[in-house]
């Protein structure tokens, strides 16, 4: 696949993932040393942990806080989302416990302070999880964040997981095999329209 391909056909997959074949190990292990390879802030390389979870019972109990937190959410911000999408993330509500990975991002510290920091902290992350996406994505797999549990359940979570105080739960990717290998680009608007040069709103 050549990387404009990858690039702008790697999609969120909740449908079309592959709820009964497993992941192999060492396969996840190739796109999680690869992910590793993103840009990262120095400060933050050393305190940088993946979560990969794969046991049943687990699964089954981070699904339930999940499950709660994303229903909450869709009732309040549902309508915001275009029909087909609320859909699709209602139906992975309702599968998650079949989801064959859970692959968890954290970092050491708690953030605070304003934007720039805040950015430095998150920003860290961010570009790891978008090559974890794009590894899987060449290899035949796809995946989605599912990070509801965040707002109401990350200190649940933690004590599931034995994740240390001051480990700052990033995101919670869900990860499978995908049921076709054909995804096309998204509809986004226009890049001419939303791109400005020098100042805001101008854009030529």
């Amino acid at each position: 696949m050549d990387p404009d391909t990858l690039l702008t056909t790697t999609r969120s997959v909740r449908r079309k993932l592959d709820l009964d074949r497993q992941v192999e190990p060492e396969v996840l292990t190739e796109c999680l040393s690869i992910a590793q390879q993103a840009p990262i802030a120095g400060a933050f390389v050393d305190g940088f942990r993946w979560l990969v979870i794969r046991d049943q019972h687990l699964k089954n109990q981070l699904a339930g806080m999940i499950r709660a937190a994303g229903e909450r959410s869709q009732a309040e911000y549902g309508h915001l989302a275009p029909p087909r999408t609320l859909a699709s993330g209602r139906y992975l509500l309702d599968i998650l416990e079949r989801i064959p990975v859970y692959v968890l991002p954290c970092l050491s510290g708690r953030p605070t302070g304003g934007n720039a920091l805040l950015s430095a902290f998150y920003g860290s992350v961010y570009p790891a999880l978008w090559s974890l996406q794009l590894a899987l994505r060449s290899r035949g797999l796809g995946s989605s964040i599912v990070g509801y549990h965040l707002a109401e359940h990350e200190s649940d979570a933690a004590e599931l997981l034995g994740i240390p105080d001051g480990v700052t739960q990033v995101s919670l990717l869900a990860v499978g095999y995908t049921t076709t290998t054909t995804f096309s680009p998204g509809a986004r608007p226009p890049i001419q329209e939303i791109t400005y040069y020098d100042h805001w709103g101008k854009t030529g």
